[in-house]
């Protein structure tokens, strides 16, 4: 193994035990650590990844992180990198689901959190103000973006982030593509593997027909509905984690009743004080609902793997079937150019993110001013990311 994949691994653990915020918040960091601090991968790779992330089904940070590891090692530094990043958070949860009461009082987590959000949003800031410099250079892009913006603020629903990034590529594409080019089409095709191809969609069908199978001919077997449970949401949600615990929200507790909201909320408190992916949370759902059925400690141990592995396994499966062609998809003129209005439209996904995290501020500010420290830190001074979580950590245990 090559000196540069060991210190990728290496960076991809600090990164996991310093990723707090949510998935924009993840995409800063990313830039700091992987880009600008690394070198891994260029900006506009890890841009481009992150819009491939966000028209996929799935956990986008995850997604990112993934294609990210792929570019340096292939594809077992990228299962690496995936095991690495979704772990530890995982199984956090799942302890916390088997002793729920030990977290039931959230005082102190809420003291924590009052600093760490705010500077959370300043870092989704940091990263809109790094994106927009870097990709709103005409009029056709800042128009893109303003448009996501109030469009995203309008609608407020899951499929307006994959819709609106398939609007912003064809836009982009057709104003700025000149029509000449059959030719690169033939050569991309010529340049995909048909078995590569062939096998990863072989996967996620053959995944999907199991859940489908599994979930008619055992309707009793609680663990076998729950893995359909999570795999189908796991097909089904755009947006990444944000969007992932209002549905999770409805069908866990209002439709289904597998857990009770005050379980639920308590489980989302945690995990908005940890490291790592959102969608780790689904570790508590399992673990707390096999537990709530009587299964025990062994069996909310399999609840918690249930869920971590039906979440995640669809948006892996199309990331990385996607990313190995990813470089000969770009070699299409109108892809490259529909590149800048995808861009585009993620800036103003951005943006939406930093205006919905600040309305719960409201009146207080101290967010605001904490927010505004944290933005000013990271863009002229050489402080890292988990400095600056650290700070939010020490502030809530003191004040």
């Amino acid at each position: 193994m090559k000196k540069r994949q060991f210190l990728f691994l290496r960076d991809a653990l600090l990164y996991t035990l310093s990723a707090f915020g949510g998935p924009q918040a993840h995409i800063a960091i990313m830039l700091r650590e992987f880009v600008q601090k690394r070198k891994y991968i260029t900006e506009e790779e890890l841009m481009e990844l992150n819009a491939l992330a966000q028209v996929l089904p799935g956990p986008s940070s995850t997604q990112t992180l993934v294609g990210i590891a792929w570019k340096v090692g292939g594809l077992w530094l990228a299962i690496t990198t995936f095991l690495i990043w979704v772990l530890p958070s995982a199984a956090i949860m799942c302890a916390a689901a088997i002793s729920y009461k030990i977290f039931a009082d959230r005082g102190k987590l809420t003291d924590i959190l009052r600093f760490i959000q705010p500077m959370a949003v300043g870092i989704v800031a940091y990263a809109t103000y790094t994106f927009a410099n870097r990709f709103l250079k005409t009029r056709v892009s800042t128009m893109l973006a303003i448009g996501s913006l109030i469009a995203t603020l309008i609608l407020q629903n899951a499929y307006a982030f994959p819709i609106l990034i398939l609007l912003g590529g064809i836009i982009s594409s057709a104003l700025e593509t000149q029509p000449q080019e059959s030719e690169l089409r033939i050569k991309l095709f010529s340049n995909v593997n048909p078995n590569k191809v062939a096998y990863f969609i072989g996967v996620l069908l053959a995944f999907a027909a199991l859940g489908a199978l599994i979930n008619r001919t055992s309707p009793f077997s609680l663990p076998i509905r729950l893995f359909e449970n999570f795999y189908r949401n796991g097909i089904m949600i755009f947006g990444g984690g944000q969007v992932l615990v209002p549905l999770m929200y409805t069908e866990f507790v209002e439709v289904k009743h597998y857990l009770s909201s005050a379980e639920f909320l308590s489980g989302y408190a945690l995990q908005q004080a940890l490291p790592g992916p959102t969608f780790c949370f689904t570790s508590f759902l399992g673990g707390v609902t096999m537990g709530n059925q009587g299964y025990g400690i062994g069996g909310q141990v399999i609840g918690s793997l249930i869920a971590v592995i039906g979440i995640n396994t669809p948006g892996l499966i199309l990331i990385l079937f996607i990313v190995p062609f990813w470089d000969d998809l770009k070699k299409i003129t109108r892809i490259k150019n529909s590149l800048n209005g995808i861009n585009a439209v993620a800036v103003g996904f951005m943006a939406t993110a930093l205006i919905l995290l600040t309305r719960p501020f409201g009146l207080d500010w101290m967010a605001y001013l904490i927010m505004i420290a944290t933005f000013l830190l990271l863009q002229f001074t050489k402080i890292k990311t988990p400095i600056v979580i650290v700070i939010g950590v020490v502030l809530g245990l003191i004040f």
